[in-house]
């Protein structure tokens, strides 16, 4: 498996999930393809499910087709046991989750489209940041 490790925010898949145009969908199609590792916890996982499934988010898929996508999602990346819980340190709760997250799989970064509610993750070597600037770290072109 790659050794960068990445923790997504489920903005990013909403993101990804509402249209096919933008850097989040361009993202998505990556995962899974040795790229780079994305990685999952329980909490993170059911967090993803809530937000997906929210009817706000006015997603173009049946919740049978999401569920399908969280399961491929999940199938394809490493799950970690959140053993310390750092909260509260950031300002959402479902924030702390995916810094859980990423702090248990020793990721590089958090994809996020919220880059300023994750300030102070750098303590823990993980930079924060949009789906755009990961894209250009990958050398994809936008």
């Amino acid at each position: 498996m790659t050794s960068m490790r990445i923790v997504l925010d489920s903005n990013v898949l909403v993101s990804g999930l509402r249209s096919r145009r933008g850097a989040s969908f361009q993202l998505l199609k990556l995962v899974g393809t040795g790229r780079f590792a994305t990685v999952v916890s329980v909490p993170l996982v059911v967090e993803y499910e809530h937000a997906l499934l929210d009817p706000r988010h006015e997603l173009p898929y049946g919740s049978g087709e999401i569920r399908k996508f969280i399961d491929f999602f999940c199938s394809v990346s490493e799950r970690r046991k959140v053993h310390f819980l750092w909260r509260p340190l950031l300002p959402d709760a479902n924030d702390d989750m995916v810094l859980e997250a990423g702090v248990a799989g020793r990721c590089r970064h958090i994809v996020t489209f919220n880059v300023r509610d994750f300030a102070g993750t750098e303590r823990f070597g993980i930079h924060a940041l949009p789906p755009t600037e990961f894209l250009q770290i990958l050398g994809e072109k936008r």
